[in-house]
């Protein structure tokens, strides 16, 4: 395992791994490493020559009332799990190193960023555009993974990487969840005892939801009906429930096949999301 913190030394490893023409699968994180991450990074390394995964917390993704500063930093901790999992290298660089300049250019995420989790944190999917052009310049993967868990990302950079022809693969993983059904999150940390027996019920009711949505088309009903359970069996504030069309997150309609079914709920003070992809004929 290499930990580099420099971008001359990450071009220094990644020049020698194209020189003897290994391929790169790449696990971009903010850190505070779980099983989610470490299964995204077992599957790079299982279908590449090299594993990289960076860790930095983003500050151009985050809102200025949101947690950059509490957000969980133990790099001794990733580097360990990564290690275990077979990752040949992290790129855990500075602030300062990842952006020395601001020229005032940005990318703008566009349609796909003004709903779900954009609607409630303007410029947050614009920020983690930045970065993750600027990682997959540096890093020059072959394939990309993320998790589905953040299936609003991973819509807006598939059409980064489409519509600007990035020369490379996006694979989406399935959500790791624990064993009562809750996706794993590094802010699942943050959930007090009670909290975290109710946090389960979100999952529950996305599994409700997608029974009524594959039963009757409907999708108010399916959205009432996950509502209906979660306001019933948590003490959690509802940020949205929506289906939509997957990738384009567009609103559904009678030529929609796929949707993914989404929600965001406050639990405490804990914002949690999770999501089902359905395909509406019923496989």
């Amino acid at each position: 395992m290499q930990v580099l913190k420099t971008i001359a030394a990450l071009q220094t490893f990644i020049c020698n791994a194209k020189r003897q023409q290994q391929t790169i699968g790449f696990v971009p994180t903010m850190g505070a490493l779980h099983d989610g991450h470490l299964t995204l990074a077992k599957a790079a390394r299982e279908e590449h020559d090299i594993a990289i995964m960076s860790v930095f917390v983003n500050p151009t993704q985050f809102g200025p009332n949101e947690d950059f500063d509490a957000y969980p930093r133990d790099l001794a901790r990733d580097v360990a799990l990564a290690t275990s999992v077979g990752v040949d290298a992290i790129f855990a660089p500075s602030v300062a190193e990842m952006y020395p300049h601001d020229g005032g250019i940005r990318l703008h995420a566009g349609r796909q960023a003004t709903m779900l989790c954009g609607a409630s944190r303007p410029g947050h999917f614009d920020g983690v555009l930045q970065v993750v052009a600027k990682l997959f310049h540096l890093v020059q993967p072959d394939v990309a993974y993320f998790g589905q868990k953040d299936a609003q990302q991973v819509a807006i950079i598939e059409t980064m990487v489409r519509d600007f022809n990035f020369p490379v693969v996006i694979r989406s993983v399935p959500i790791v969840r624990e064993d009562d059904g809750l996706a794993k999150s590094s802010r699942n940390m943050y959930l007090t005892e009670t909290e975290r027996v109710e946090a389960p019920q979100l999952y529950a009711a996305l599994q409700l939801a997608k029974d009524v949505l594959l039963n009757t088309h409907h999708v108010e009903k399916a959205i009432d009906a996950a509502t209906a359970h979660i306001t019933t069996h948590t003490t959690g504030r509802i940020d949205y429930i929506e289906v939509l069309s997957y990738p384009d997150l567009a609103p559904v309609d009678d030529s929609t096949t796929q949707v993914v079914l989404a929600l965001a709920v406050y639990i405490g003070k804990t914002r949690l999301i999770d999501n089902l992809m359905i395909n509406l004929g019923g496989n």
